[in-house]
């Protein structure tokens, strides 16, 4: 295989579906609205000035909403928290105001929602974006931090949920 070939994105999948992850619920509120999402693309990048970063499919009007409103909130889920990681991923095809009725949701310092159940949520400020392939990379400056209990984690592995 040359350095110009890649692996089809059926094996990149299933090579993702096998990389544990953390489930969260991306938020943002501002000028362009109150949005969320359920990603599992998301990591810390930095401690000083502290940084996250989140991967989000460019073709999805939260995407566009996050940038135009420049903040947003990540929030990590717990293990009982499928059903809430399910309506943010759109299943049931409930419209965002619903979504938020599900959770019992605050807001720090940015205004973006922060969901009180959270295990751990950082509230950003976007501060970098880079357009990789279909998606957007996010980068936040994370203002304001809340932590909730140190209950097991949601993680998604094998297509599936887990308790970790």
């Amino acid at each position: 295989m040359s350095h110009n070939e890649h692996i089809s994105a059926e094996q990149f999948r299933e090579a993702m579906s096998r990389l544990a992850a953390s489930v969260n619920i991306l938020t943002s509120d501002g000028p362009a609205g109150r949005v969320g999402v359920t990603v599992s693309s998301a990591c810390s990048v930095s401690d000083q000035p502290p940084t996250v970063l989140v991967c989000l499919n460019r073709g999805t009007d939260v995407n566009e909403t996050i940038k135009q409103n420049g903040v947003f909130s990540l929030n990590t889920l717990i293990h009982n928290h499928t059903s809430i990681s399910d309506v943010f991923a759109g299943r049931g095809d409930l419209d965002m105001a619903d979504r938020f009725g599900y959770g019992t949701w605050t807001t720090l310092e940015t205004g973006s929602p922060i969901l009180e159940q959270a295990r751990m949520a950082c509230d950003c400020r976007v501060s970098e974006i880079a357009e990789v392939g279909t998606h957007s990379v996010i980068f936040g400056e994370v203002v304001a931090a809340h932590f909730g209990g140190k209950e097991k984690a949601l993680i998604y592995l094998d297509r599936n949920y887990h308790a970790l």
